[in-house]
């Protein structure tokens, strides 16, 4: 005999999403004793980390009507996890941005943003793939972005991924908070986002970031 696991398309995504939850903390619980013992470097660790980072924040975003407690759901689970909880859920951003807190508050401040930069731009990406796409969905991440890449004074005013933001959110805002994207205007958000993320990781190095 068959077991359904879900009764509708509804069900069946919130429990994809408890999958995908459930794999992202566990990740982030290994990537954390790797860190600590030294088996990956500090720019390996804080790169995946971000990434897990950033799509934990829209994945529990998107589950907080059915998960309003991740503790409780780790618990749940079992999962025994917490140096990712304390990551994920208390800290919210890399050990080595931490750390680098007592070095020099300007180093850090700088980090901390470039950290919040590439978060905002995989949440923006996040939000797309999961078919988010009214402009009260949409407006909020790109304007998350817009605002971190403004505190990095490295990046000059005509940037190109300040441009094509702003050219996006000049858009949004004569539409409704209802209204969504067509499929071919989130394709091109989505090609000006992955390029203007990959202009402002080329843009680091020059920071010294």
């Amino acid at each position: 005999m068959e077991v359904k696991l879900w009764n509708d398309k509804r069900e069946r995504e919130m429990y994809e999403n408890f999958a995908e939850l459930y794999a992202i903390i566990k990740a982030t619980e290994k990537l954390e004793k790797a860190y600590v013992r030294d088996i990956i470097s500090s720019a390996e660790y804080e790169t995946e980390c971000i990434k897990h980072i950033a799509h934990f924040k829209t994945l529990a975003s998107t589950l907080k009507d059915t998960i309003p407690s991740i503790e409780r759901f780790a618990d749940t689970y079992k999962m025994d996890c917490p140096a990712a909880i304390n990551r994920l859920v208390t800290s919210g951003v890399p050990a080595t941005v931490e750390h680098r807190a007592s070095v020099a508050a300007a180093a850090t401040t700088s980090a901390a943003t470039v950290a919040e930069c590439t978060q905002n731009f995989i949440t923006a990406m996040d939000t797309l793939k999961l078919n988010m796409v009214a402009t009260d969905q949409v407006h909020p991440v790109l304007s998350d972005i817009l605002n971190s890449l403004n505190k990095l004074s490295f990046l000059p005013p005509d940037f190109t991924g300040k441009v094509k933001l702003k050219e996006w959110m000049g858009r949004l805002s004569k539409m409704g908070a209802a209204d969504e994207l067509t499929e071919q205007q989130s394709r091109q958000l989505q090609f000006d986002l992955e390029s203007s993320y990959n202009s402002f990781m080329a843009a680091l190095p020059n920071a010294g970031t």
